[in-house]
């Protein structure tokens, strides 16, 4: 039996990178209640940022879009985005002494620019398929994360509140119909654009940890 896109995409890009995820001490501390509040913190600001630019990509897919229910569909991802940067981040960042103007001034680091910068040169440069594939891994990385780690939850109340966004229903039933249409995008792909939209997708799976990493390590500008 032939494999979807998908299915494929997560063998051979995702799940290798996504095993690593699990493994990392970010999330096992999310879930033990140990993480040090400075890289939860730092991993707050960041994801405030970067969730402005990931917005941005998703307009940018649903200007791509061939037909009015995906347009509609990106388009309300990408209010969701900032919907999600102005309400629940606030809610983090309150606990931190910041208020969302105020993390707005502190600065992009580096690997939250090099994310934001692949994923908008991908989705302005590249065809449709290729933007969905930029985007795609922040869906389903976060899908996956949510999901194992539900069950789990936190001791920590503000850990467990951010596991429990990702985990419930309203959000997985996004990312199945963000899937749904990989898929049938992968119908009409060539050899060539298929190569370029695995590289998409392994590349920003790779962000994904490194945004994690970033802040577990208190990432700054070296210079």
């Amino acid at each position: 039996m032939t494999q979807t896109l998908t299915e494929e995409l997560w063998a051979e890009s995702v799940a290798p990178v996504y095993t690593k995820i699990l493994e990392h001490p970010f999330l096992a501390g999310l879930t033990d209640g140990t993480l040090p509040r400075e890289a939860f913190a730092h991993f707050v600001v960041q994801d405030s940022h970067y969730l402005r630019d990931y917005a941005r990509a998703l307009a940018v897919c649903a200007a791509k879009a061939p037909g009015e229910e995906e347009v509609r569909a990106f388009a309300d991802d990408a209010i969701g985005a900032l919907a999600a940067e102005q309400g629940m981040h606030a809610e983090f960042l309150a606990v931190f002494g910041h208020s969302a103007a105020e993390a707005a001034a502190l600065p992009v680091l580096p690997t939250t620019r090099a994310y934001t910068s692949y994923l908008l040169a991908t989705a302005y440069g590249g065809s449709f398929a290729e933007a969905v594939a930029a985007v795609l891994p922040c869906y389903w990385v976060y899908a996956k994360v949510g999901e194992q780690l539900l069950a789990r939850s936190s001791p920590d109340p503000l850990y467990a509140r951010w596991i429990a966004v990702y985990g419930e229903e309203s959000f997985q039933s996004v990312v199945r119909r963000v899937l749904a249409l990989t898929d049938r995008l992968g119908e009409q792909l060539g050899a060539a654009e298929r190569r370029r939209v695995h590289e998409h997708v392994r590349t920003t799976t790779r962000y994904e940890w490194m945004f994690w990493d970033a802040a577990w390590r208190g990432e700054g500008w070296p210079v």
